[in-house]
């Protein structure tokens, strides 16, 4: 059945319930499937074999990375924590220490010179 992993009845979720559903869903496949390939490639003992694994294993990252993209533009809350823990340098320990007494990122800063446009 295609809603077995829904913990209420499909008729009672919204349509952007039920579509963040299908990408949370899409996206532990994903996951899934980049753990068996990683594994597969670990194990296999022909060279050709492991190049055809790890080109798929590729391909899943690739998959969940466009789910992770989707999930970011329809969940503010995702846009929100993925701004503060992607793509940094810092320890994720230290960054969730200053995200938690930092508030949700805002604009960038500027010098506040404003802008050079039409000059």
């Amino acid at each position: 059945m295609a809603n077995d992993t829904l913990h209420e009845e499909p008729q009672a979720l919204s349509g952007d319930t039920r579509d963040l559903h299908r990408a949370l869903t899409s996206l532990r496949e994903e996951l899934e499937a980049i753990d068996a390939y990683r594994q597969r490639a670990d194990a296999a003992s022909d060279p050709q074999l492991r190049a055809v694994m790890l080109h798929n294993r590729d391909e899943e990252i690739e998959h969940a990375s466009m789910l992770m993209e989707w999930l970011r533009r329809h969940c503010s809350h995702f846009d929100v924590m993925m701004k503060t823990y992607l793509f940094t340098a810092a320890p994720i320990v230290e960054v969730e220490k200053g995200a938690a007494t930092a508030g949700p990122p805002g604009p960038v800063p500027t010098l506040g010179i404003g802008s050079m446009k039409g000059n």
